[in-house]
């Protein structure tokens, strides 16, 4: 195709987030993987993206009166909503060649630069019937289902861009899902070259045109498979006889196989490279904050406000710096605006009228053990009492559990618990179906962005990014990215200190910080202090909004690991 451009940059993902009724995301990553697109687009990079087409979504929530979590499909229609391709590549999958076929969304950049992203879709008539449900679901299904899942994004994604036309320089294997990519990699080499092992020749072809960023600290977070599972699904490649490259003996590990097989890999805030080097001794890894783009996530009152007074806001998200120029009462007034428009949605999910007056925090993340959803419930009659005695505390939740995380489920029924426990002192809500939408109503309509995931598990987070571009000050332990963005009572406050590599998490400090903080400094601050108040919103927009964007991370990208 002679409109496809030369020298593209191919972004793998396995979930991609870009529009709340195009549900191929399930949290951050897919988010993060969307706002790179974007900035992508606006900074005129010539890349690309490839992730897979769930015509069933991650899943629905629905949560009955107890807080107990059910899931159903997200029912959507991808050919009402995206661009049908013509090629046609075949991936084989357990001996069985399996058809594979894409979809297409274009996204515009802001001087209208267009960044292509694929959609792989195996539900195609000819398939056999297991194999048109390899794209149905997100995260769906077992290990043999995630290896053909993974197989169809890495093998699949790149013949699809040969198909279609992209001459690819560069390959960014956005987590470790995306790399069986480096297995096709290496079969072209192998081809054109004649030869039928992993030498130094065809890891010196492949190194140099891949990138991989990781982004968990967490073991588990990391796929491993049984390397005689993954014979059995992708094929007796040569690489799978070499547990030097693919990780372990007998144990295919696709972040050591990403790493081995690329020139530049990275965590995904300064603590997390840290962490990362430790997990993985010997390997070189950089760390790119993650970031937030600005123009998406602005609420409208707030994109308006930035027009008006930084009109080149959008081009160069640095000139938010700019914000504590604007006048403190106009800051003020565009957050109220996004505060009750975010009350309005409350009152239409949920019948529960709540206060635009009070003091409003926010807590919505994927619900999970290390992410500490009810620690700030966890002393109810101390947060009831500084709710009655130095200012009204409402509380505004959302957030999935995975289907198969129990500890996660119950979290969010003991949310539910606390609801109905404290009704008549501290007014709290659980918003079902956490999504993008949903997303964007929270972080800009609360005062005050609650995050306490048990350090040093949090790789980076961008909820708080996002916030802190409205004005939000976060409130949060220090961890991931606010461990770079936090000064204490300018652009929010922290909660105990950076934890070595190692140490034990002390719940029960936290708490107590928790709620000391809350007592002694953010609420009498929010209803007597209004002023100081209002210019920590200022300065959380100045100092974190202007910096922490994905416009300044896909520069860094494009520095330090595509054009070097």
């Amino acid at each position: 195709m002679s409109s496809v451009p030369k020298d593209t940059i191919a972004y793998f993902s396995m979930e991609i987030g870009l529009r709340p009724d195009v549900p191929t995301y399930s949290g951050g990553l897919g988010i993060l993987a969307g706002d790179s697109i974007r900035a992508a687009a606006d900074l005129g990079l010539p890349l690309c993206a490839v992730t897979l087409l769930y015509r069933k979504g991650y899943f629905t929530q629905r949560l009955d009166e107890s807080g107990r979590q059910s899931e159903a499909p997200t029912e959507w229609e991808p050919e009402k909503l995206l661009q049908p391709m013509e090629p046609r590549i075949s991936v084989p999958v357990e001996g069985r060649n399996v058809l594979v076929r894409c979809f297409c969304m274009q996204v515009i950049g802001a001087g209208g630069h267009r960044v292509p992203v694929y959609f792989l879709d195996t539900d195609v008539e000819s398939n056999d019937p297991q194999d048109r449900a390899i794209t149905h679901s997100l995260y769906g299904g077992d290990a043999i289902h995630r290896i053909k899942q993974e197989t169809i994004l890495g093998i699949g994604g790149r013949r699809m861009l040969r198909a279609i036309g992209h001459d690819v320089a560069i390959f960014h294997m956005n987590e470790g899902h995306a790399s069986f990519l480096t297995v096709e990699l290496l079969s072209e080499y192998i081809c054109r070259s004649g030869r039928d092992a992993i030498d130094y020749d065809a890891l010196s072809y492949v190194r140099p045109r891949c990138v991989f960023t990781t982004h968990t600290p967490i073991a588990a977070g990391h796929d491993r498979f049984a390397i005689e599972e993954v014979r059995r699904i992708v094929g007796d490649h040569p690489v799978f006889h070499r547990p030097d490259i693919y990780g372990e003996d007998g144990i295919l590990n696709t972040t050591r196989l990403a790493m081995n097989l690329s020139k530049y890999s990275n965590g995904v805030a300064k603590k997390h490279g840290e962490v990362s080097r430790a997990m993985f001794p010997g390997y070189k890894i950089d760390s790119i904050t993650n970031g937030v783009h600005a123009a998406t996530w602005a609420s409208p009152a707030m994109r308006q406000l930035f027009d008006e007074h930084i009109p080149d806001w959008r081009r160069s998200n640095s000139e938010l710096r700019g914000a504590l120029g604007i006048a403190p009462e106009q800051v003020w007034g565009a957050h109220v605006a996004a505060k009750r428009a975010l009350m309005d949605h409350v009152h239409s999910a949920t019948g529960v009228e709540m206060d635009p007056d009070v003091l409003t925090l926010g807590f919505a993340r994927r619900v999970t053990a290390y992410k500490r959803t009810d620690l700030l419930l966890s002393d109810p009659e101390r947060l009831a009492r500084i709710s009655k005695q130095v200012g009204p505390i409402q509380i505004v939740y959302a957030g999935k559990a995975h289907p198969h995380d129990g500890i996660g489920k119950s979290m969010i029924e003991r949310v539910f618990g606390s609801i109905k426990a404290l009704r008549e002192e501290v007014r709290i809500v659980f918003l079902p179906n956490y999504n993008m939408e949903l997303g964007a109503l929270l972080t800009a309509g609360v005062d005050v962005w609650v995050n306490l995931p048990e350090p040093p598990l949090e790789a980076s987070g961008t909820s708080g990014m996002k916030a802190a571009l409205n004005g939000v000050p976060s409130f949060s332990t220090p961890d991931g990215w606010w461990l770079e963005g936090m000064i204490e009572n300018v652009t929010g406050w922290t909660i105990g200190a950076e934890p070595r590599l190692g140490e034990q998490r002390d719940h029960g400090a936290d708490q107590a910080i928790v709620y000391d903080k809350l007592e002694n400094v953010v609420v009498p601050m929010y209803y007597r202090d209004r002023a100081r108040f209002v210019s920590m919103m200022q300065h959380a927009i100045a100092l974190n909004g202007s910096y922490f964007t994905t416009q300044r991370m896909m520069r860094d990208y494009a520095l330090r690991a595509y054009f070097t």
